[in-house]
């Protein structure tokens, strides 16, 4: 296999790694945000809670899907993490979108923004991939 064929073989291990990350992400997110409603209606947690909620959802999930994105990226897991979190934000866009018949980016989008971007890149600085192993024992 050529050089050429490895890079190519390598993107497209990498973008599937980020697309299945932001799908994890999403349903990590939605997840959680399932139990904190059944916490709401429960009595446990108070409605005001429901940003710190979101944005919490918001970093947990995209630190599931950086940590699945960082793992299929040899080199450069920040970046993968930090795509994995914006492939997240602009799913949670769309079904926004599909919900509401007109795009409101408010306080809210930005804290959701920043909460993705924030889960993503701790997954991309403390995801390890396959590190090569060092050689200490040196001849004397």
């Amino acid at each position: 296999m050529g050089r050429s064929e490895s890079q190519g073989t390598n993107a497209v291990q990498m973008a599937t790694g980020v697309a299945l990350g932001g799908l994890l992400a999403l349903g990590v997110e939605l997840v959680i945000l399932l139990l904190g409603a059944l916490a709401v209606s429960r009595g446990i947690l108070k409605e005001t809670a429901a940003p710190q909620l979101t944005a919490a959802a918001c970093v947990l999930g995209c630190f599931a899907g950086g940590l699945l994105a960082c793992a299929r990226w040899k080199s450069r897991r920040l970046l993968g993490g930090l795509a994995a979190g914006v492939v997240c934000y602009l799913l949670i866009l769309a079904v926004g979108l599909l919900m509401n018949d007109s795009l409101e980016l408010g306080s809210q989008a930005l804290i959701e923004l920043a909460g993705c971007l924030c889960g993503g890149a701790l997954a991309g600085l403390l995801g390890r991939g396959k590190r090569k192993k060092r050689v200490s024992n040196r001849k004397k």
